[in-house]
């Protein structure tokens, strides 16, 4: 058994141990590609949320597939499960989607549910536990985002063109009072 210190090795880790599993089905795990833990760019505070998420290797200054598995996540079942889900994406390509070739080599390594949020069933549990007993524990505890309170206004960088000036307003009050002023017009204004 081994024993990691890192998440990303843990991760990379199992990710390699699965590989003849996709590489049966004629969709290989691309070698350029990385793993982190980490929040999803898109629904991890939300109630629908999103445990992991693959971006395509031409969204990376460096070509490389880059997977992300939550910060929710900390049972390893649960997180070889996501892991799974995000490597057929890398398989299959990500512009596949969760239909056509992503269905069939989800359904194919044990993968079942809804495509958008699958779960491992009872074959995929069975072979990914002694993958699992080899690569050890997942150096990861939970991290509860639910607590974290959400930034609720975001504001706008107004500039004024000719200084420089530079204010933030919300957009409640851009509608309500318009442009603000720049106090440097207004300055010059009051010398005239």
């Amino acid at each position: 058994m081994a024993n990691f210190t890192t998440r990303e090795e843990w991760l990379g880790a199992l990710a390699d141990e699965m590989r003849p599993l996709f590489d049966a089905l004629g969709y290989p795990i691309p070698t350029n590609i990385r793993f982190t833990c980490g929040w999803p760019s898109k629904g991890a505070g939300s109630r629908n949320k999103t445990l992991g998420q693959c971006f395509p290797p031409e969204k990376s200054h460096d070509n490389t597939h880059e997977i992300i598995v939550g910060m929710s996540l900390s049972e390893p079942l649960r997180v070889a499960d996501v892991l799974a889900h995000e490597l057929t994406h890398a398989a299959v390509g990500v512009d596949a989607g969760h239909k056509g070739p992503f269905r069939t080599v989800a359904k194919a390594i044990g993968l079942e549910g809804k495509m958008t949020a699958t779960t491992g069933g009872e074959a995929f549990k069975q072979s990914v536990a002694p993958m699992l007993a080899k690569v050890g524990d997942y150096p990861h505890a939970t991290l509860d985002y639910s607590s974290i309170k959400k930034q609720s206004t975001r504001m706008i960088k107004c500039v004024c063109m000719e200084c420089g000036y530079t204010v933030r307003v919300s957009r409640k009050w851009l509608a309500i009072g318009g442009e603000p002023i720049c106090p440097t017009d207004q300055i010059n204004m009051d010398m005239d």
